[in-house]
């Protein structure tokens, strides 16, 4: 059986969960406390060359690190992943653009409104904002005119771009400028084999 180390709100173990649901792919799940360092233990560290979650095992005790790669790994010779080529290379390009233009900036922000410190992290929080909104207006045009990201259906592109953009309200953005975002992350949760981020939880709220 495959195993997943990840992190209770890692929104990179997120995208993991939901495909490997969507999938229909058992797993048994290691969930990690960042808090508590256990990325830095030398087992884990043995796992994962970047010491970060998540991190997919698999039957033969290899192990693939980073969520885009892993992402791709689960879902090749499945429709979410395109075997045209040009359709494939939109998909790695949304899924490229996420991590380079959203993900670190909405992703920060949201740990440090989560952890309460809004108020002495709020210069850089604005510094944060100022630099994924312009990636989130690139975005939301594009909604504006299309149902997906990629083609005319849902695919490893709006699974990985969702994550931290349905988060970004945690870190203080003020995602109401964006309804065509809001459209598709609808549609996205609506996909079969959804699963939230937390089970039977509160979702997380900033301060």
């Amino acid at each position: 059986m495959l195993r997943l180390y990840d992190s209770r709100l890692s929104g990179n173990s997120w995208k993991v969960r939901i495909l490997l649901s969507q999938l229909g792919i058992a797993y048994e799940r290691i969930t990690l406390d960042l808090t508590r360092g256990d990325t830095q233990d030398p087992a884990f560290r043995a796992k994962s060359r970047f010491a970060r979650v998540p991190v997919l095992e698999l039957e033969d005790g290899r192990t693939i690190v980073e969520s885009g790669a892993i992402l791709t790994h689960l879902a090749e010779g499945t429709p979410l992943l395109p075997t045209d080529p040009l359709a494939r290379a939109e998909v790695m390009s949304w899924m490229f653009f996420e991590q380079a233009d959203l993900q670190r900036a909405i992703g920060t922000a949201r740990v440090y409104k989560l952890r309460g410190l809004g108020q002495s992290m709020a210069l850089e929080i604005d510094r944060l904002q100022k630099e994924a909104y312009p990636a989130l207006e690139k975005l939301e045009r594009w909604l504006q005119e299309h149902a997906w990201l990629v083609g005319d259906g849902y695919t490893l592109a709006d699974l990985a771009v969702f994550a931290y953009v349905s988060m970004a309200q945690q870190g203080g953005f003020v995602m109401e400028r964006f309804p065509a975002i809001a459209q598709w992350i609808a549609r996205v949760k609506a996909q079969p084999g959804w699963v939230a981020l937390l089970h039977g939880e509160a979702a997380p709220q900033a301060t």
